[in-house]
């Protein structure tokens, strides 16, 4: 596995952005039992996850408070984490979160690395208010992912210009959805009401009501390794989950 730390000149956003990218590459066990056979060559590009933060957190903390990198590997796929500060990942004033996301981001990160273009290998995913930017991006624009993770969700978020009922009733087209959250969250009568509002427009979805959790890392550790295991997958790496 390699996991690249990145500080990007963003041309959308006017300033220097942290990405992490992780990577899968040849492993020890490859390395130990294919001595002299093995190299870094990919004949197939990755499929990738775009997977973001909570509010108050970084790049970061997906790495560092979960295990997503040994999930990855594991599941041979590409994710992205970005610093998205506070902003929601929508556009506000000056700061064109969305705009980032949805066409600079995705440039940046298949121009550079060995990772698919396809909309059928890529998703977008998150936590809170990352959960909140992983559903307004997937029904924002579902002809460019093939799945959305929404993990404890920030759905009504103070101050926030963008209402994610009315992107759902604007959205025209399915999309398989994972819909996660702890029944003892602050954020769990909100999350019900919106699976509500999914059932009724009859989106593809999977929703967990998981009891006794928080809005907390123990349960989003359990979330995105989950996650990785029900996406739909069409590339070259699926159903071969590897050994670390």
């Amino acid at each position: 596995m390699a996991k690249i730390q990145c500080n990007v000149i963003s041309y959308t956003l006017m300033r220097t952005v942290d990405i992490d990218v992780i990577l899968p590459t040849v492993t020890i066990p490859e390395s130990m039992m294919n001595q002299g056979k093995i190299h870094h060559d990919y004949h197939q590009k990755f499929p990738v996850l775009y997977l973001l933060h909570g509010f108050g957190n970084n790049h970061a903390q997906w790495c560092g408070y979960t295990n997503v990198e040994l999930y990855a590997e594991e599941r041979q796929i590409a994710v992205v984490m970005i610093s998205g500060e506070n902003k929601k990942y929508i556009d506000q004033d000056e700061d064109l979160f969305a705009d980032f996301i949805e066409n600079e981001l995705p440039e940046f990160i298949t121009q550079v690395f060995p990772v698919s273009t396809r909309k059928e290998d890529t998703y977008i995913a998150g936590l809170s208010m990352g959960g909140f930017g992983a559903l307004y991006h997937g029904l924002s624009h579902p002809e460019k992912y093939r799945a959305i993770g929404a993990f404890s969700p920030g759905i009504e978020m103070q101050g926030n210009p963008i209402d994610l009922y009315e992107v759902l009733e604007q959205c025209q087209q399915e999309i398989p959805i994972y819909m996660a959250c702890g029944d003892q969250d602050f954020l769990y009568d909100t999350n019900v009401e919106f699976v509500k509002s999914l059932q009724q427009k009859k989106m593809p979805l999977t929703w967990f009501s998981v009891p006794g959790y928080e809005h907390e890392w123990r349960f989003w550790d359990k979330c995105i390794e989950e996650f990785l295991d029900w996406i739909p997958r069409s590339d070259a790496y699926a159903n071969a989950k590897r050994k670390i």
